[in-house]
């Protein structure tokens, strides 16, 4: 049987195969945001590792979808991606008489909106700092997602000054 036949076929597939596999790799990469994770002292540290645990699979019916690099510190749901950090600083806004807050169901919340749209809530009167953060088009949609958070963020972060 000749074998050099067979040869030329195996040599180019085997590079468009890699080529397809190496793109099909990168392309799932991409579509993950990226969140910075904070650096909390240990027992802010294991009250989001507590949350992590209690976290929902859909926010806002967006699907979990956690955001690079992966920690217990941070999660995400959906594209693009509704971010939660937990155990971030307390932002300097929290201490301004003046700054914008809410309640949803039970947990209190700084809000700051950006030139660009966007919200950043950040939890007020809990153990830990918890941030979430929503596109323009998400905080359109409402408090969608912070009522899902927040049976998740009263169990697992107790109420009480952070600092």
């Amino acid at each position: 049987m000749d074998f050099s036949r067979h040869r030329p076929n195996t040599f180019f597939g085997l590079p468009v195969l890699a080529l397809l596999i190496a793109a099909t790799g990168c392309s799932s990469a991409d579509d993950n945001a990226s969140a910075a994770v904070p650096s909390p002292d240990a027992k802010v540290t294991e009250l989001c590792q507590n949350l992590d645990k209690v976290l929902p699979t859909k926010v806002d019916g967006l699907e979990r979808k956690d955001p690079e690099p992966r920690s217990a510190l941070t999660a995400g749901w959906g594209s693009p991606a509704i971010i939660l950090r937990c155990g971030v600083e307390r932002p300097a806004e929290m201490l301004d008489p003046k700054a914008s807050t809410t309640e949803v169901n039970g947990v209190g919340w700084l809000v700051q909106e950006h030139d660009d749209g966007s919200y950043v809530f950040t939890t007020s009167l809990r153990r830990a700092y918890v941030e979430v953060r929503l596109s323009a088009g998400q905080a359109k949609n409402g408090a969608g997602s912070l009522v899902d958070l927040a049976k998740p963020i009263k169990k697992a972060i107790p109420e009480g000054i952070a600092d």
